[in-house]
C-alpha cells in the first residue's frame, strides 16, 4: 500500500486575495450591479442575473452579450461584446 502524505498545518493557501478584495463600481456600473463595495466576483455574478433577467445573452451565438442601455456605457459603446470582453470593460469601472 501506498503511504498517503499528510499536509503541514500551515501551509494551506488563503482563499480570494485579490479577487475576494471590495471593489466600488462606477456610477454606471453601479446601476446594474448596485452601489455598495463588492469583489469581482460577485460584480461578475450580478452582471450575468442582469443578462440572463433582461434576455441580453444573443439567441444564435451565446457567447455574445447584447447590450441595453445600461450596459452600452460599460461596454464602451459597443452594442455587443463576447463574454471575454465582458470581464475587460468591467475592470475598468471598478476601483
Amino acid at each position: 500500500m501506498a503511504a498517503k502524505k499528510k499536509k503541514k498545518a500551515g501551509s494551506k493557501r488563503k482563499a480570494g486575495g485579490a479577487f475576494m478584495k471590495p471593489l466600488t463600481p462606477s456610477n454606471q456600473l453601479s446601476m446594474v450591479v448596485g452601489a455598495k463595495d463588492l469583489p469581482r466576483t460577485e460584480v461578475v455574478k450580478k452582471l450575468w442575473v442582469y443578462i440572463k433577467k433582461h434576455g441580453l445573452q444573443d439567441s444564435k451565438n451565446r457567447r455574445m452579450i447584447n447590450a441595453d442601455d445600461n450596459l452600452k456605457p460599460i461596454f464602451g459603446g459597443k452594442k455587443q461584446v463576447s463574454m471575454f470582453e465582458m470581464t475587460k470593460y468591467v475592470s475598468k469601472h471598478l476601483s
